[in-house]
């Protein structure tokens, strides 16, 4: 219910910005181990991934990305900037639209966390890298034994010219787990 509501204003906001009517379907939620994610990825988005990693911090603290594979980046550039003469790579245009895509969902969703569940959480400036899954997931793991989960959200973004599906990930270690569950729960009772 909480990623719901994110994704209701990070779907407004975009709408704004590019003066198109923009759904986000449902999402998928599921939690994984942290060595679970890269197969799982794997088996669906394929070569080369534009990333939006924007690191958290606060009582719930980690790293949140946005995850798309190139086709599915270029499409939503072209869907978003009407400019169809982006075809074939992510140009400094096409990165800066993804990255401000990626901006506004995971601010949208982290903001609604921090909102709803009354917890601070502070943002750093989003980074785009264009590499393989497993790069991506390299890096954001890093060598912390601390990261050990993965809140995994799949969204298809639809516009009426098209549909982009992509990936929403928060990596996060088992005390903001914990943090956030005993915070949602709370959060359940009060609203129930």
């Amino acid at each position: 219910e909480l990623i719901n509501i994110g994704y209701g204003r990070a779907a407004q906001a975009l709408s704004e910005l590019t003066g198109h009517r923009i759904t986000l379907q449902v999402p998928k939620v599921s939690v994984h181990r942290i060595d679970e994610v890269t197969p799982l990825l794997d088996g669906t988005i394929y070569g080369e991934v534009a990333s939006v990693n924007q690191v958290f911090s606060g009582p719930i603290a980690g790293n949140s990305l946005l995850l798309l594979d190139e086709e599915a980046a270029l499409t939503l550039v072209r869907l978003i900037s009407d400019d169809h003469s982006t075809v074939g790579s992510l140009d400094a245009g096409a990165r800066e639209i993804i990255t401000e895509v990626g901006n506004i969902l995971l601010n949208a969703c982290l903001g609604v966390f921090g909102n709803l569940l009354k917890v601070q959480i502070s943002f750093s400036m989003p980074r785009l890298q264009v590499e393989t899954i497993h790069d991506v997931m390299r890096s954001v793991q890093g060598d912390s034994s601390e990261v050990q989960h993965a809140l995994m959200i799949h969204t298809r973004f639809q516009l009426l010219e098209g549909t982009v599906s992509g990936y929403m990930v928060i990596i996060l270690g088992l005390a903001s787990l914990d943090c956030l569950l005993e915070r949602v729960e709370s959060w359940e009772q009060g609203v129930a």
